[in-house]
């Protein structure tokens, strides 16, 4: 599919880089719902921190000598200094270690990203030839945005790295991130509502999966 491609400022680009050809079998695969649940619950467990354990009786090291007679002291009758009630003892019913990661084959992942990237061509996609700005400035940025009527959430992703000057730009703005192509990834795309890739974005997206 031929897309046109304008500048970041919303002015058009006139010439052989007016429109650039997406590859359908990366901006045009149908999207399935299934998959891409699947994508996402994947990433944000695999976010999550494993819970800190616990240790309990079993786990300290302490003595097992029965330190007391059985009978005459007056007090209860213990056997071990592990016992939850003594300082340095194990806890009683104590956090167990839970690991929230999971694993996930890496064809679906790569088709999950797919239909990410084909859903938002459809409605939200939008390709500028590169991020360079003469006023690198927070304000600026934002005039053009407004110009374009990218309104809410928006992810601006482009090649290998983005610029600082860019990258300062935008973090002052809200609702705004931006990231490398190598950082391309199904949550970030479908939690944004405009996805704004730029040409070396888009040439280094389609080099990794036909890669």
């Amino acid at each position: 599919m031929k897309v046109k491609v304008q500048k970041i400022d919303g002015k058009a680009v006139s010439g052989k880089g007016a429109e650039v050809e997406l590859n359908d079998s990366v901006f045009g695969v149908e999207p399935r719902a299934d998959i891409l649940h699947r994508v996402v619950t994947w990433q944000l467990e695999n976010r999550r921190g494993t819970a800190r354990p616990t240790r309990e009786r079993s786990d300290v090291a302490r003595t097992g000598k029965k330190f007391g007679k059985q009978k005459g002291s007056g007090g209860a009758r213990h056997g071990a200094r592990s016992a939850p009630i003594f300082i340095g003892g194990g806890k009683a019913h104590g956090a167990r270690k839970r690991d929230f990661e999971q694993s996930l084959n890496k064809k679906i992942r790569a088709l999950g990203l797919k239909m990410a990237l084909s859903s938002k061509a459809k409605d939200g996609l939008v390709i500028v030839d590169s991020l360079d700005v003469k006023d690198a400035k927070t304000k600026a940025l934002k005039g053009h945005f407004d110009k374009n009527g990218w309104n809410g959430k928006v992810l601006v992703i482009d090649g290998d790295a983005v610029t600082d000057s860019f990258k300062k730009a935008a973090g002052n703005l809200p609702g705004v991130n931006v990231m490398p192509a190598v950082g391309a990834n199904v949550y970030d795309i479908l939690n944004h509502d405009t996805l704004v890739l730029t040409t070396d974005a888009v040439e280094k997206l389609e080099a990794r999966f036909n890669g």
